[in-house]
């Protein structure tokens, strides 16, 4: 099978920020960048890249830069030349299985500490809630199993969550999913055409932007900060020139950033989202983790936004084990979504739905009790990186499970390596960026164990020693890693 071509204009978007901050000339510039793609897993083992003469066009290089990167990238075995079909990505042997596997797969083993994916343990009475379920077993044997809709009872627990929350809202409202992410690609699927534009924030949970891409999704991306939340002129101004077919977004407790949206920036989305027909899709799978202040209500309970879709998930609050999610939408939307699942799958599993709704009435005093270890973990964390790596920008975000670190260099790759090869294993910032990019920042999550926060600060602060101070760009910290 030949190799898939990495064509000059999704290089291009790949490479946004490639001379960001560098020092270097110009073609090692572009060979860092490349490195990192490779590194990250955003341009795959096998892929070939564009020839010369395309990529220098779409980057507004000379051939001469482009030509030099490859050759440097050759040199350090990341780029194998192959008869008939020019410049294919290789990962080095001394890089295999080591970067993020969140991107490359592979088995992580050992005495590891994987924070690739931001979540915390069972919540305590789950183990009740599953004797408790047990009752209705005999009663859900009746049927076959297969169930599109959801178990009503459960239905029926998650319209009265969203109720006491200030939005009103009907069993009939609801289906249950197999976790929020079905319930994105679910949406994705049903509302997305190919070619259509998607406004989705930049950064933004991975394996979201991944599903809309997948529907054939062109996305737009609009920023968020950590600090300064959403740029709200570049979100009118991304709403009104696309006309999107989709908005996702993260309204309360964005993940990557723990940032809140402002009640101004609320407004002019859903304003301006009306005015273009865009569906906006508010996914609060962190929405409920607040440590810090009162929520706000759901982004469908706010003045026009009566059309809003509300994606949530048991999976954060209560356990990850448990896979349920849901979509609350206007019932014509959530026939469509029923129609469309049997080619993607048959029915959320049954007892997994009679345990969740028997939590789902509990979730306040949950809540309440996580909310005091939240805070912990997050005080201790981030304390103790801003005392350690004092040239960090370290937030303390409202709530949520991580923090969006500012590391004030594009070394997240080589970071994220350095500390795998000490057994933590990190998902590096450019997973988070539709288009790539993020190199200067890290997800850190605050969710382990005391210990294993002590452990997770040590091995940073020895990975930032390690590759920190390189002034050689990544092409130097990868070195000290390797």
């Amino acid at each position: 099978m030949p190799p898939v071509l990495l064509s000059p204009r999704a290089a291009a978007l790949l490479l946004t920020d490639w001379r960001a901050g560098a020092d270097a000339p110009a073609y090692e510039a572009l060979a860092d960048a490349l490195r990192v793609l490779v590194i990250d897993g955003r341009v795959a083992q096998g892929a070939r890249l564009p020839a010369e003469r395309g990529l220098a066009a779409a980057l507004g290089v000379s051939r001469t830069t482009v030509a030099n990167a490859y050759a440097q990238l050759r040199s350090d075995g990341f780029l194998v030349s192959v008869r008939g079909s020019g410049s294919v990505v290789h990962l080095p042997r001394d890089l295999v299985g080591r970067p993020d596997p969140e991107r490359l797969g592979g088995v992580v083993e050992g005495d590891v500490l994987d924070l690739r994916k931001a979540a915390l343990h069972a919540a305590p009475g789950i183990d009740e809630a599953v004797e408790r379920a047990v009752r209705h077993v005999p009663a859900a044997l009746a049927g076959i199993g297969y169930d599109t809709v959801g178990d009503p009872g459960l239905r029926t627990a998650i319209a009265a969550r969203y109720t006491e929350r200030g939005l009103p809202t009907d069993p009939a409202q609801v289906i249950v999913t197999i976790g929020a992410q079905h319930a994105i690609a679910l949406l994705a699927r049903v509302l997305v055409r190919r070619g259509d534009a998607v406004l989705v924030e930049s950064p933004t949970y991975p394996h979201a932007h991944e599903a809309f891409r997948e529907a054939g999704g062109r996305l737009v991306g609009v920023p968020v900060d950590a600090h300064r939340g959403w740029d709200a002129a570049a979100l009118e101004t991304a709403l009104r020139r696309t006309a999107p077919s989709v908005a996702y977004v993260m309204p309360e407790l964005h993940n990557p950033t723990g940032a809140t949206m402002a009640a101004s920036t609320r407004a002019t989305l859903l304003s301006v989202a009306t005015s273009v027909g865009t569906t906006v899709i508010a996914d609060e799978t962190m929405g409920e983790l607040r440590i810090d202040g009162e929520p706000s209500p759901p982004l469908a309970a706010w003045p026009g936004g009566e059309d809003v879709v509300m994606i949530g998930s048991a999976d954060k609050v209560f356990w990850g084990g448990l896979r349920i999610g849901w979509i609350r939408a206007a019932p014509a939307l959530l026939q469509r979504l029923l129609l469309a699942r049997p080619t993607g799958d048959l029915g959320t599993p049954v007892l997994d739905q009679l345990v969740v709704r028997e939590l789902v009435p509990r979730t306040a005093a949950v809540l309440e009790a996580r909310r005091a270890s939240l805070r912990e973990g997050r005080d201790q964390v981030v304390g103790a990186l801003r005392a350690r790596m004092p040239e960090w920008d370290v937030p303390s975000p409202a709530g949520g499970l991580t923090t969006w670190v500012g590391l004030g260099r594009p070394v997240s790759s080589a970071l994220v390596l350095a500390a795998r090869a000490e057994g933590v294993v990190l998902a590096s910032g450019g997973v988070f960026g539709p288009d790539g990019g993020f190199e200067r920042f890290l997800r850190v999550p605050f969710t382990m164990a005391p210990t294993d926060r002590g452990r997770l600060v040590d091995v940073l602060e020895r990975a930032w020693e390690r590759v920190g101070g390189e002034s050689a760009g990544v092409r130097g910290s990868l070195a000290a890693v390797v």
